[in-house]
């Protein structure tokens, strides 16, 4: 068998070390990676906080939509106490909604459209109009279904009749 230092026609090829590096190299090197790390912990920052905005929002969803099957139940009572006000089960059925308006208020959610308020798109729906002229142009004059918000922002607007002045017919 021919030894590495025989000349048989072929060379063994023995590696070199690498050449040795800069210490300008080592720095630009350490540059890059503190670079790439900084950036990652940006990133991870960044995904933390979009997925905490992600689960708020879907939570804020869900307790939107509660509140809105929860409305519907309130109606439903509010609907069998004007039916019946003489019924003996009256009472425990203004209990129960008293009880309902509570669990309401404790979740921070406000009944808005009264009788007297000037006529409001964002808080309002008109069903209809009443002509008079007892009250000024645009009052609510009728609650046909209560609605709700959370602060400024409403999750059901409140159906109403609208005023507006009565129109003198000619003869």
């Amino acid at each position: 068998m021919p030894s590495s230092h025989e000349s048989d026609g072929s060379e063994v090829r023995t590696q070199e070390p690498p050449a040795p590096e800069s210490e300008e190299q080592h720095e630009a090197e350490l540059a890059r990676m503190e670079d790439r790390y900084k950036r990652a912990l940006a990133d991870l920052d960044n995904y933390r906080k979009r997925s905490a905005r992600e689960v708020d929002r879907r939570v804020a969803e869900s307790r939107d939509a509660l509140l809105l099957d929860w409305f519907q139940a309130i109606d439903s009572v509010e609907r069998a106490l004007q039916m019946q006000p003489e019924n003996p089960l009256f009472e425990g059925l203004r209990a129960v909604l008293e009880q309902m308006e509570a669990i309401l208020d404790r979740q921070g959610v406000q009944r808005i459209g009264a009788t007297g308020e000037r006529f409001d798109p964002e808080r309002h729906e008109a069903i209809g109009v009443k002509e008079t002229d007892e009250v000024p142009d645009r009052t609510v004059v009728e609650v046909a279904r209560s609605g709700y918000a959370v602060g400024d922002r409403v999750l059901r607007p409140a159906q109403v009749v609208v005023s507006r002045p009565a129109v003198e017919s000619e003869r």
